[in-house]
């Protein structure tokens, strides 16, 4: 399966992870932190981007396999999160 994004093919073979997260400036650090914490927390930090992670690292392995997929809005996010979800329904 393929997820023809705006920054080219994603597979979706071998998928370990799916997620959405943000990622945050806190003081300085730069992180990534899950949607649900930042709906909690979002008010103390600075917002750099949304961002959806598919993580194809084996588990047990210690060096992540990643694509990850910017987005500027929350909205924008859910909508490919959702169009990406479409493959996992057939």
């Amino acid at each position: 399966m393929i997820y023809k994004s705006k920054e080219g093919d994603i597979s979706l073979e071998n998928l370990t992870r799916l997620y959405g997260a943000v990622v945050i400036d806190m003081q300085g650090e730069i992180a990534e932190m899950s949607l649900e914490w930042f709906d909690l927390y979002g008010d103390k930090v600075k917002l750099i981007n949304y961002v959806l992670v598919f993580d194809y690292t084996p588990p047990g392995e210690n060096i992540r396999n990643t694509k990850v997929l910017e987005f500027s809005t929350k909205e924008a996010l859910i909508e490919t999160m959702q169009e990406v979800a479409q493959f996992f329904q057939k």
